[in-house]
């Protein structure tokens, strides 16, 4: 357990049981994606001699060597890996990174091993491969069951490839190999329409996976979209049309069984993502690979995002000071889930005092008056769906307050 510093008092901080790592390598740049990917190409495998191989060879070393190299710490109760495209590695070299994390740390009874998989990048021997060597949950990447979509997106993969990926994850999950998966796909896409997304969704349902994470498209600097959305060329959904997407996603996945656990999650009962949960909850978690960020004692720290600059950063020393995360992060994360933040609570253990804490509440009344942020007792959270569509709006105010409050303290005595 590490003490960090509040003012005059120490506190307490458990070493985090949670780990992400990052496999940066894809066939393809995904034209919305901003993610620290390395492409390269369709014909890559990590078959020796194939395209790439040896690339992954190499920073698979480089994340076993940052893993070796890190903090000792209790056993890990979640592993995510996470990309990039994972599946592109092969099974032995998924269960030779499994294994690394087992011997630094250890891994838990029970422990959620979730794998990130590309429909176009698997086959079914190669997923049982995986689940034996102990992944126990995937998140598979379909995004749209639309092909025309799909290749407006970047993507490889086709409705065909989608649907045959997930019947075989419903054929791991029948026969207990596979604990839960959850399928990915994009809202708010250029030119959506209601009738469109509705069909999303009962495609989506009629699969019936666990868990679904339903994304809204954000144009990142940088990507083609952003680049193309400059020029004119993207029919964007008006802010309106995308908050009636969302509130139909929510009424129909809850008419299906999904609770709605944190903005972008659904979930069947007993099918939330611990892994998720971490992050959303200010919970600590280790980070490894290029790109990856590490929260262990809260704060954050990001890997940086190109292979060069990942392997000069492993040659330094990188000794990260306990601390606990700030309290505008730990509100912003906490309203993305359910059930919000205890407002007064963690105020008092972030040591904002009442009148910057009255200060931020008087700025959120008028999302209160419109039904869109709810307090109960001390406990604050943002209503379904309204007020988690337009949750933006209200972390902007948070925001603004965060700024206003550090140029009090620079201009106080």
């Amino acid at each position: 357990m590490a003490l960090a510093q509040r003012g005059n008092r120490p506190i307490a901080l458990r070493p985090p049981r949670s780990a992400y790592l990052h496999i940066p390598f894809c066939h393809r740049r995904c034209f919305y994606c901003d993610f620290p990917v390395v492409p390269l190409g369709d014909r890559a495998s990590a078959e020796p001699g194939a395209p790439g191989s040896r690339s992954m060879e190499v920073y698979l070393e480089q994340i076993k060597g940052e893993i070796r190299r890190a903090p000792g710490g209790p056993p890990l109760s979640t592993v995510y890996i996470g990309g990039g495209t994972p599946s592109l590695l092969s099974v032995e070299q998924i269960a030779g990174l499994l294994a690394e994390l087992a011997s630094h740390y250890g891994l838990s009874e029970g422990a959620e091993v979730s794998l990130e998989l590309d429909p176009a990048s698997f086959d079914q021997d190669r997923l049982f491969g995986y689940l034996q060597a102990g992944v126990n949950r995937v998140s598979l990447g379909g995004q749209s069951f639309d092909d025309a979509v799909l290749e407006r997106l970047g993507r490889r993969h086709r409705r065909a490839d989608l649907l045959e990926a997930a019947q075989w994850l419903q054929s791991a999950e029948r026969c207990g190999s596979l604990r839960s998966w959850s399928l990915d796909l994009i809202q708010s896409l250029p030119g959506a329409q209601l009738e469109q997304w509705t069909a999303q969704l009962e495609q989506a349902i009629a699969l019936s996976p666990p868990h679904l994470s339903i994304y809204d498209l954000i144009l990142e600097p940088g990507t083609v979209f952003e680049r193309r959305e400059a020029r004119g060329e993207l029919a964007l959904p008006e802010d309106d049309l995308s908050a009636d997407l969302m509130e139909l996603t929510a009424r129909s996945l809850a008419a299906a069984g999904y609770g709605h656990y944190e903005i972008s999650n659904y979930a069947k009962p007993g099918h939330a993502s611990r892994h998720n949960r971490v992050y959303w909850s200010g919970a600590g978690w280790w980070g490894f690979g290029m790109g990856a960020t590490a929260a262990p004692w809260g704060q954050r720290q990001a890997r940086p995002r190109t292979r060069e600059g990942y392997a000069h950063w492993l040659q330094q020393d990188h000794d990260l000071p306990p601390a606990p995360m700030p309290f505008d992060e730990r509100v912003m994360v906490g309203l993305r889930r359910r059930e919000g933040v205890a407002l007064v609570a963690l105020a008092s253990a972030c040591g904002v005092s009442s009148r910057e804490l009255a200060e931020l509440e008087q700025r959120w009344q008028g999302f209160v008056e419109r039904g869109l942020l709810l307090q109960e007792g001390t406990r604050w959270r943002l209503s379904d769906p309204e007020g988690l569509a337009l949750s933006n709006a209200v972390l902007r105010e948070l925001l603004e307050w965060c700024s206003q409050r550090a140029e009090d303290c620079q201009s106080s005595p």
